[in-house]
């Protein structure tokens, strides 16, 4: 346990950035989960939507620096090349 009152609140904010990081967290990646899937079943009305869904949800996770911005581009820029390749190879 805790001794003094700032270790003690330090702990309790610790675990409130915890809980909200992990959700946003959480969030991001079942975003990109979607995207990728309707990437690769083809779905080219949905896919658009949920591209940029994901995109958003990246971003913001990068601006409350649940993740670092570096990874953010990185994953982004994975997702579209994972896009473009999809169209590119419908067409």
């Amino acid at each position: 346990m805790k001794k003094n009152k700032s270790a003690i609140k330090k702990a309790k904010q610790s675990e409130e950035k915890r809980v909200r990081n992990a959700h946003i967290k959480s969030t991001m990646k079942s975003q990109i989960k979607k995207a990728i899937a309707a990437i690769e079943t083809n779905d080219k009305d949905n896919s658009g939507g949920v591209l940029k869904n994901a995109i958003s949800s990246i971003n913001k996770a990068a601006s409350k620096n649940v993740i670092h911005k570096n990874n953010a581009a990185r994953k982004v820029s994975r997702l579209s090349k994972k896009a473009h390749k999809a169209l590119q190879a419908k067409s």
